[in-house]
C-alpha cells in the first residue's frame, strides 16, 4: 500500500469534515484548513453552501474480466487511491462498456455494469485498515470506442468489421498489449478500441446526489462535419480530403461520448457534470487526423457553453447548455496547453473560456519531489498536463490537486499512466 494512504495523527485529530458554510469559511478565516481529503460517508443537513469533491481519473484500459474479480491489483490499488481522497464525484475513463461482442460479457447479461461491478468489488470494500468504504451512484453509458463503422477510416486498403481475437488481461494486473489485428479494426471504428466498449468512461455520484436521468444529454451520434469550420483532415499525399464524402457524412465527432449528466445538490442546486475524453492528437501520420479530432472533440464543449444552434444531442433536442447553468467538465481531455502533439490552441478552447476558470491543480511538494521529472501540474507519467476538473467561473474552488505517490512504488505494475485530479467546489444556493 502507498505510504500516502497513511493518515498522520494530527490529520486524524483535525477530523473529518464536509465543509457547510460557518464551518468552511470559519477554517478558511482561521487559516486552518489543511485538506478535505478525509471525507464522511453520510452528508450532514443540507445548509446554505455544499461542498463537493469532484476528482477524474484515467485508471487505463480496465476490462470486464478485471471488474468482475475481487483481487485485481490494479484495481484493489486504484479504489484505495480514490477511497482516500472521497470524492462526491468522480469520473472513471478508460473502463470498457460492456456489451456483446467485448471479451467478459455474458450473454443475457445487462449491458453497462462494470461501473455498478467497480462499485460493489471495489470503492465499497476498504481497501487498508486506514480507508473506508464509498458508496457511489453509476452513469455508465455507450461508447463509440471499437464500434464497427463499414467504412475504410484509416485508409489502409481494407474495411475490418469483424472484432478479432482479443489477448487476455495479464494475471498481475497489467494491461493487455495490443495486436496488429486488433490495431487494424479499432483503425476502421467509430471511435479506437480494438473491441466493442473499449476505453468507455463512468460517472459515480454520491448517493444523496440526485442524478436527473430525464434530463440527461449524450452526443455520441453527432457528426463531426456538423461543426463549422470544422478541421477537416486532408490526405498529406494527395492534397484530398482523408475520409471519403460519405466517409464525413457518416463519420462521428466524439471517439467516445460527450455526457452532459445534471445532478440535483441537497441544497436544490442543479451542477452539470460535462463528461468527455476526446482521442489522443498522435497515432496518425502526417494528416493529423486524431490531432485535428481532438480539436474538435474539445470545441464541442466551448460551443455548447456558448450555445451553438448547430448541436444537437442524441435525442435530437438542438442547442447548448442554458447561460445561468452551473457545470463542471472533467475527463482527460488528452491536450496540454503548453507541450505534446496536440493541436496549437486545443485545451486553450476551455481554459480561455469566458464561462469556464481553471484552478491549474498541481501535486503536493513531497508528490512532486517524487517524479522529479514532471511538470507540477503534470497529471500523466508521461509528462504532460492530460486530465481536467475545470469549473464555471460562477463556483467557488476551495483547494485543488494532483494525486501523486510521495515516494515511487518498489517495482510493480503501474496503477494507471495517470494520476487523480480533483478540485473540491462550494456550491451557494
Amino acid at each position: 500500500m502507498d505510504a500516502a494512504f497513511r493518515m498522520d495523527a494530527a490529520f486524524r485529530m483535525a477530523g473529518c469534515f464536509r465543509g457547510r458554510t460557518r464551518l468552511l469559511f470559519g477554517l478558511l478565516a482561521a487559516g486552518l484548513l489543511l485538506s478535505s481529503a478525509c471525507r464522511p460517508d453520510a452528508p450532514g443537513e443540507p445548509d446554505d453552501v455544499d461542498t463537493l469533491r469532484v476528482l477524474t481519473y484515467n485508471i487505463e484500459d480496465v476490462r470486464t474480466a478485471d471488474v468482475r474479480r475481487t483481487d485485481h491489483p490494479r484495481l484493489t490499488r486504484a479504489a484505495a487511491r480514490i477511497q482516500h481522497l472521497r470524492p462526491d464525484v468522480l469520473l472513471v475513463n478508460e473502463l470498457t462498456y460492456d456489451q456483446p461482442g467485448a471479451p467478459g460479457y455474458r450473454e443475457g447479461d445487462a449491458e453497462g455494469q462494470n461501473a455498478r461491478r467497480f462499485v460493489e468489488h471495489y470503492l465499497s470494500r476498504p481497501q487498508a485498515d486506514s480507508l473506508r468504504s464509498l458508496s457511489y451512484t453509476p452513469v455508465m453509458l455507450p461508447s463509440n470506442t471499437g464500434l464497427p463503422s463499414g467504412f475504410d477510416l484509416n485508409n489502409d486498403g481494407r474495411v475490418v468489421s469483424t472484432v478479432p481475437s482479443v489477448p487476455a488481461p495479464p494475471e498481475d494486473g497489467g494491461v493487455a498489449s495490443q495486436t496488429e489485428a486488433g490495431r487494424a479494426y479499432g483503425g476502421d471504428a467509430w471511435g479506437f478500441g480494438t473491441y466493442p466498449g473499449q476505453y468507455a468512461m463512468a460517472l459515480f455520484v454520491r448517493p444523496d446526489l440526485t442524478i436527473m436521468h430525464d434530463s440527461i444529454r449524450t452526443f455520441r451520434l453527432l457528426t463531426w462535419s456538423s461543426l463549422p469550420e470544422a478541421r477537416t483532415p486532408v490526405d498529406s499525399t494527395t492534397g484530398d480530403p482523408w475520409y471519403s464524402p460519405a466517409e464525413w457524412d457518416a463519420l462521428r465527432l466524439s471517439s467516445k461520448s460527450h455526457w452532459d449528466v445534471p445532478v440535483r445538490l441537497p441544497n436544490e442546486r442543479v451542477l452539470h457534470l460535462l463528461a468527455s475524453h476526446p482521442t489522443p492528437p498522435g497515432f496518425d501520420g502526417a494528416a493529423d487526423r486524431n490531432g485535428r479530432r481532438n480539436h474538435d472533440e474539445i470545441r464541442l464543449w466551448a460551443d455548447y457553453l456558448r450555445g451553438a444552434d448547430y448541436i444537437r444531442d442524441d435525442s435530437s433536442r438542438q442547442g447548448g447548455l442554458d447561460a445561468s447553468a452551473l457545470f463542471v467538465i472533467l475527463g482527460d481531455q488528452n491536450a496540454d496547453p503548453d507541450e505534446g502533439s496536440g493541436r496549437p490552441g486545443a485545451i486553450q478552447q476551455l481554459l480561455n473560456h469566458p464561462r469556464v476558470q481553471d484552478p491549474r491543480p498541481t501535486a503536493s511538494p513531497g508528490g512532486q519531489q517524487a517524479f522529479p521529472d514532471l511538470d507540477a501540474d503534470d497529471t500523466a507519467r508521461w509528462g504532460l498536463r492530460a486530465d481536467y476538473v475545470l469549473p464555471a467561473r460562477t463556483l467557488d474552488v476551495v483547494h485543488s490537486g494532483v494525486w501523486r505517490p510521495v515516494r515511487r512504488p518498489a517495482p510493480e505494475v503501474p496503477v494507471s499512466d495517470h494520476f487523480p485530479v480533483w478540485i473540491d467546489l462550494a456550491v451557494p444556493p
